[in-house]
């Protein structure tokens, strides 16, 4: 196999331009999303025995977020490595050597957001009590899935019989000769 395109998300855009991107995107879908779901709660008081739980579900989002991804490697029968990449080796990131193809590489991709976000947005619709701790939970999961979605445009951008590696320092695209 050649390697058809190595995407670095870091280097190609840097560390703290993607964490602003990421707050940005994450501070502006509350805001979105907060004015129209209060008026459809109606209240105006916020229930503040939700904020452990909500510290709680914020110090674990990220693992979250990686587990989501790996369940969906392992539910595809790919084994997968965890390691911890970051200089305070906190965020737990994945590998896989299996070779994905592009439909699995998209499903990994967007796991997380069909199954945290989506629950989240209509857990707030249907909470009134916590919805604004639900919707800050799913705001700041919004703000990071930004890196898969950038992700999911190179993998669409693929060739189609292509096939996605996970490498340590991003993605490699790789074709048949």
């Amino acid at each position: 196999m050649n390697c058809w395109k190595s995407i670095n998300i870091a280097k190609e855009f840097g560390q703290h331009r993607l964490l602003l991107i990421s707050l940005i995107i994450g501070v502006l879908s509350f805001i979105f999303l907060f004015v129209p779901i209060s008026l459809l709660h109606g209240t105006t008081t916020v229930n503040e025995s939700g904020i452990l739980p909500f510290m709680i579900a914020l110090l674990l989002l990220p693992f979250l977020h990686s587990f989501v991804n790996m369940l969906s490697l392992i539910t595809m029968q790919k084994q997968t490595k965890i390691y911890f990449k970051s200089k305070v080796k906190c965020f737990p990131s994945f590998h896989t050597e299996a070779h994905l193809s592009k439909l699995e590489s998209l499903m990994v991709s967007l796991a997380p957001t069909l199954f945290i976000t989506l629950p989240g947005l209509i857990a707030s619709l249907v909470v009134a009590d916590f919805y604004v701790y639900i919707l800050l939970f799913t705001c700041i999961h919004i703000g990071i899935t930004f890196i898969d979605f950038l992700h999911v445009l190179h993998i669409i951008k693929a060739p189609r019989r292509a096939y996605i590696q996970n490498a340590h320092d991003g993605l490699d695209i790789l074709v048949k000769e």
